[in-house]
């Protein structure tokens, strides 16, 4: 499933896929969608897109002289679990192609298209950011810090750390993958109380001795939960590509799993949390564990994420 990553890419594509192009017309909506129509006709509109945490707002905008006159609309999109964005010949759409938005002559006769074969993912009018969902991880750093620790009596935090990071009014970005690849790397039990694991960040302070420099390199020597909230998803995004399930090409999917080091690997351990998602570790899961444990797995990753 799309996580903070993926719609930062999937926005990185539809700006540069969408960059030069005119598109003209209605927005078109597939007959089966349940999302709403999107009342948007112009003879000649651009498409710019940017991404916040797990969501993706793609704007259009009226070029000067197209009719009727009007103004820019925005429409903000959440993947669900199979959502995507594809720029393809009008006479050759995708399946699951559920909006879309036609180029206007005299250039080629493309369609950037909103694919989701499983129609999970959703579309709202009118551009604003989903009320409820706490900072960006990748885009607003320092903001998702101070919002987590100024709010550690949030009774979320009574669960386990692995549950909690999937809870987007404090961890906007994170999913199922990310999880699992954080906590690995600090060797974090995912079912230790969340609570326990970020009281500690509240005191932690780097000397003011320290140079910048110095401190910079103790940070990256040294990242805490959060901080490998910022990063790990950057390092997805830096991977390059459009996404990273098989739909999205062998050179792209083979790039991710190369770079897994826990989610879905052979030799590590699986359970479930109190969601039905699984979560992948090594080592002890943790005082708050489920009692029945599923084995170790190998198994092609599949995206899961709140």
């Amino acid at each position: 499933m799309p996580e903070g990553p993926e719609l930062h890419l999937a926005s990185r594509f539809v700006n540069e896929a969408c960059r030069g192009l005119v598109f003209g017309g209605c927005v078109e909506k597939s007959p089966v969608s349940r999302n709403p129509e999107v009342p948007f006709e112009s003879s000649a509109y651009c498409i710019s897109s940017s991404a916040r945490g797990k969501e993706l707002r793609l704007t259009l905008s009226p070029l000067p002289g197209a009719e009727p006159p009007r103004g820019p609309l925005a429409l903000v999109f959440r993947f669900g679990m199979s959502g995507s964005f594809q720029l393809a010949p009008r006479d050759a759409l995708p399946a699951h192609a559920h909006l879309r938005f036609y180029t206007a002559p005299p250039g080629p006769p493309l369609a950037l298209c909103f694919v989701d074969t499983r129609r999970f993912g959703h579309w709202d009018l009118g551009g604003e950011w989903q009320p409820g969902r706490g900072p960006c991880v990748l885009l607003e750093y320092e903001q998702f810090r101070e919002n987590v620790l100024r709010n550690l009596a949030d009774k979320v935090f009574d669960q386990p750390i692995c549950e909690a990071l999937l809870d987007q009014r404090f961890f906007n970005g994170i999913g199922n993958y990310l999880r699992a690849e954080i906590l690995y790397r600090l060797r974090i039990p995912p079912f230790e109380k969340a609570r326990k694991v970020l009281e500690a960040l509240q005191q932690h302070r780097l000397s003011p001795e320290l140079t910048l420099s110095q401190k910079i390199r103790a940070k990256l020597q040294n990242p805490d939960l959060l901080e490998l909230c910022h990063s790990v998803p950057k390092e997805v995004v830096q991977l390059g590509g459009k996404g990273y399930g098989p739909e999205s090409g062998e050179e792209d999917f083979a790039a991710f799993r190369a770079w897994l080091q826990c989610y879905g690997m052979p030799g590590m351990s699986s359970l479930r949390d109190r969601r039905g998602r699984t979560i992948w570790f090594q080592g002890d899961p943790g005082p708050l564990a489920p009692k029945v444990p599923t084995p170790p797995l190998g198994v092609t990753p599949e995206r899961e994420s709140a």
